[in-house]
């Protein structure tokens, strides 16, 4: 492990531009429940009776109502080390930019600046009529769906399975993987698509990649390094690296 820091220590000394592709896995250590693990959303809740445009239809009462629940998760939540390092990072960096399949919009609360959200945030809703936003309201969810003033019904602003993401958030996302000197993967197992694709972009435009999860996942392979632990324990390792390396921020 040693020897792969050293290596990342050399690697960060020249490198301008800094991606962060993350995942479920950093918000867990939030106590945000992943989708995927043994003790996953998904285990308890059938997705195809949630999320998906078509059940929002058929029953947005339920739809509303675990949303408002997921809700009540993050707001009891704060982003941990990890996603705060990330943040601190911009001062040693000419930029840092957050690619993020999650939607429980940690890096904006933990204070970076360019983050590109690719299956939505929860904060966020809009008018399925008129399209009218509704973001970062207290929308209160009774017997009846909130609505918008013409009327139409307002849903959260998540991607649903089958359908796109969001077209400039994605178009922004490949071209930071294709510009940046190294791209930090983080909890996530890489294997959602089209997201994932981010990651892959990144090498093949022989980008340095480092992986950072708790356990080795099918980017492992491809990973130029691979750190197997905590992000909340071993970013702030490598911040230090940074601080030591490059002992001036930027004004």
């Amino acid at each position: 492990m040693l020897q792969q820091y050293e290596k990342l220590k050399k690697v960060l000394s020249s490198a301008k531009k800094i991606v962060f592709f993350t995942g479920a896995g950093i918000s867990a250590e939030s106590g945000i429940p992943t989708f995927r693990g043994k003790d996953g959303i998904w285990n308890k809740m059938k997705p195809e009776e949630l999320a998906n445009f078509n059940a929002f239809l058929c029953n947005p009462e339920l739809v509303w109502d675990w949303y408002q629940y997921r809700k009540k998760i993050v707001h009891e939540a704060s982003p941990n080390p990890a996603h705060l390092v990330i943040s601190e990072l911009q001062n040693y960096f000419d930029e840092v930019t957050v690619v993020t399949q999650n939607v429980d919009n940690f890096h904006n609360r933990a204070g970076s600046k360019i983050v590109y959200e690719l299956h939505g945030n929860i904060e966020k809703n809009y008018c399925i009529s008129c399209g009218k936003r509704h973001d970062f309201e207290n929308l209160v969810v009774g017997e009846k769906v909130p609505k918008c003033e013409c009327g139409g019904l307002i849903r959260p602003d998540i991607v649903w399975f089958g359908e796109y993401l969001p077209e400039d958030a994605y178009s922004l996302s490949e071209l930071a993987a294709e510009t940046c000197d190294v791209m930090f993967v983080i909890g996530t197992s890489a294997v959602v698509y089209p997201a994932a694709n981010i990651a892959y972009i990144a090498k093949r435009n022989g980008k340095i990649l480092v992986e950072i999860n708790i356990e080795r996942t099918e980017l492992s392979g491809i990973a130029d390094i691979s750190l197997i632990g905590k992000a909340g324990e071993i970013l702030p390792q490598i911040l230090q690296l940074v601080k030591e390396e490059k002992s001036y921020g930027k004004n």
